[in-house]
């Protein structure tokens, strides 16, 4: 058997899959956190603990002849270790905003130009652990002394299955301090914020096995001490790997709370591209993950305040019933806009309003603007040299058949969706049973393991392109308007 992990930051999930990668069972528990103005944090002890029992109920019922466990999760979650490899504050989570005077300061010494040429991010932002390294620096000096290492979740919860200390790359390159083309930490960015190489964990190839269970883990666990542990990978790479899409062409979108699209680079991957670009799960291989932060909340914050919580279904049997596209145009910026602008001064509108549309006819408008925002960033990735295929949609927005088609007429793109809902947890499984050598590649255990339950074909027509262009010149004509003095 094999074992799929998933660091989640609202659920910690394990689910367990037999040599063939059919799912036996699967459980979960959520994250608990302490916040309190900016500050987000959770005990990365209770944390590990909380993934001990987990796995145990997983064992009690399937027995522990689990061949190996690989990891994936949550990136910029930052954990201090002290000399003992015990945590010597509460880890700071990666929603965590404390930094944002640290993250002005590092602005001010390193241009984005060569934040991107280096660490493939344009901005610097109080998720990096490298700001929140600087600001304990600053306000907890005691601890920022007593830290032996710095690492992220997934190092930590590695080291403490294992006894191993190890950064995966994909990961690391959420940390702000590590260059992602020449596999290295990044010294001037290290000296900025005061530490040296030796407090931070040994870099190591994704989907990586490190070791073995201790035995003190192996008994909480109910595994065998010969369990083999694997690093893994990005949660977001993970997913990528569970739907199947592990070469140049493809496009994972996972529509949640933000909108997140993960796509293979041509190699030699382009630098300051103005999209955001990771080390892959693949030895060297970059995978581009634009992220829309408004792109999955425009359509609950719709929703929740516009329609008095209406249910989903219901929004989607009207919408099915309309004709798509409306005549309305909805920019969905709530929340500012992400790469490659940055800009926070946009916002969201409805333009084109008249007196006999209704609240689903702006719902449709909102899934519309969302589908736009998708197509804008398909063209990115596409202008950056990467012929993109199809996507693979997963996520909440994947239950609407509504929002699939439109995203399939306004992008040309066909859309896909998997059967398995959970695709990190089995993007973990494939990860471990291909380092297990139970298949010779990620595209072999693909192709036996992933399946496809839907396929929407896009219409694309006239319409769609007059309205994209109506889109992105609202877009500006609105920003004007904001910044009018």
């Amino acid at each position: 058997m094999y074992l799929g992990v998933d660091l989640g930051s609202t659920n910690i999930k394990a689910a367990i899959y037999d040599r063939d990668l059919r799912l036996l069972d699967r459980r979960s528990k959520p994250v608990h956190y302490l916040r309190g103005g900016g500050l987000v944090e959770f005990d990365a002890e209770v944390y590990a603990g909380e993934l001990l029992a987990l796995i145990r109920e997983l064992t009690a019922v399937h027995g522990g002849d689990v061949r190996e466990i690989a990891f994936t999760g949550q990136a910029e979650s930052l954990v201090c270790l002290d000399a003992s490899g015990r945590p010597c504050r509460n880890a700071i989570s990666w929603m965590d905003d404390r930094s944002t005077e640290e993250c002005a300061r590092l602005a001010e010494q390193f241009s984005p130009e060569e934040c991107e040429r280096v660490t493939g991010q344009q901005a610097v932002l109080p998720t990096w652990p490298a700001t929140k390294i600087l600001w304990l620096k600053a306000h907890e000096p005691d601890v920022f002394t007593r830290t032996a290492h710095f690492v992220l979740l997934k190092d930590y919860i590695v080291h403490r299955l294992t006894g191993v200390l190890a950064a995966d790359m994909s990961i690391a390159t959420f940390t702000f301090y590590f260059d992602i083309y020449e596999k290295r930490y990044w010294k001037p960015m290290l000296d900025a914020i005061g530490i040296t190489e030796d407090r931070l964990p040994p870099l190591a190839e994704p989907c990586t096995t490190v070791g073995v269970l201790t035995a003190e883990a192996a008994e909480a666990a109910g595994l065998s001490p010969a369990t083999r542990v694997n690093l893994g990978t990005l949660d977001h790479f993970a997913g990528m790997i569970g739907t199947g899409n592990v070469a140049p062409g493809g496009v994972t979108l996972s529509t949640g709370t933000v909108m997140a699209l993960t796509a293979m680079a041509v190699e030699p991957a382009p630098r300051n591209s103005g999209i955001a670009m990771h080390y892959g799960f693949l030895p060297d291989t970059h995978v581009m993950l634009p992220v829309a932060e408004s792109g999955g909340v425009s359509l609950e914050w719709f929703r929740r305040t516009c329609m008095g919580g209406a249910d989903y279904d219901e929004m989607n049997r009207v919408l099915l019933q309309r004709k798509l596209p409306g005549t309305l145009l909805f920019l969905p910026y709530l929340v500012g806009t992400n790469a490659p602008e940055f800009d926070q001064d946009a916002s969201g509108v409805f333009f084109g309003l008249r007196q006999e549309h209704d609240v689903f006819d702006l719902a449709g408008a909102v899934m519309e603007g969302v589908a736009y925002l998708l197509r804008r960033n398909c063209d990115d990735i596409r202008a950056k040299g990467t012929a993109l295929t199809h996507i693979i949609a997963t996520g909440g927005g994947a239950k609407s058949p509504v929002w699939c088609q439109l995203q399939a007429d306004i992008t040309g793109l066909p859309v896909v969706i998997p059967a398995e809902k959970e695709a990190a947890c089995l993007g973990a499984a494939l990860i471990a049973a291909v380092a297990d050598g139970r298949f010779a590649s990620y595209t072999a255990a693909a192709e036996q393991c992933v399946r496809l339950e839907r396929r929407y074909v896009p219409h694309p027509g006239p319409v769609y392109e007059k309205k994209y262009r109506q889109f992105r010149a609202l877009y500006r004509a609105a920003l004007e308007i904001t910044r009018m003095e």
